[in-house]
């Protein structure tokens, strides 16, 4: 009589589960990486969303200064500061031109304000089909005559 030692038959024991589980572990292995690629996607492609943001926000914020910056000659001339509307639009588009980032200004009521709206591509998150991330920002100034103070 000889003894069976198990490795002959197809209803062998495996280690944790019967033979239908076979698989089963690389099935939840395969899904773990998946989300683990994507929360990566989100963490480095949304990093440099952000700092693209931020870069926009500070390019719409120095465009409205420069926008602001174009005074009346007219108006100085009487002794009053305002802003020469079709001067400073171009001199905001001019500036966001020279940035990299072409936006739109509009002056109303002595405001300039100006949008930035641009794309930066993605490295990871392109792997499931998400090729850019849009960053936009607006931003506004005017121009303020002489010193001012504050309440003491």
């Amino acid at each position: 009589m000889t003894a069976d030692t198990g490795t002959g038959g197809n209803n062998v024991a495996t280690p944790g589960g019967s033979p239908d589980e076979r698989g089963a572990i690389a099935a939840f292995v395969v899904l773990i990486m998946v989300g683990l690629l994507a929360l990566l996607g989100l963490v480095v492609d949304g990093g440099v969303a952000l700092t693209a943001r931020q870069a926009a926000h500070v390019e719409a914020e120095q465009a409205a200064r420069a926008g602001a910056g174009a005074l009346s000659k007219d108006a100085l001339r009487a002794g009053l500061i305002e802003i020469d509307g079709p001067a400073a639009v171009i001199a905001a588009e001019a500036f966001m031109a020279a940035a990299g980032h072409p936006g739109s200004a509009t002056v109303a009521g002595g405001v300039v304000t100006v949008w930035i709206n641009y794309q930066v591509p993605t490295t990871i998150l392109g792997m499931i089909g998400i090729d850019r991330l849009d960053v936009s920002a607006e931003a506004t100034a005017l121009n303020v005559g002489g010193v001012t103070r504050g309440s003491p």
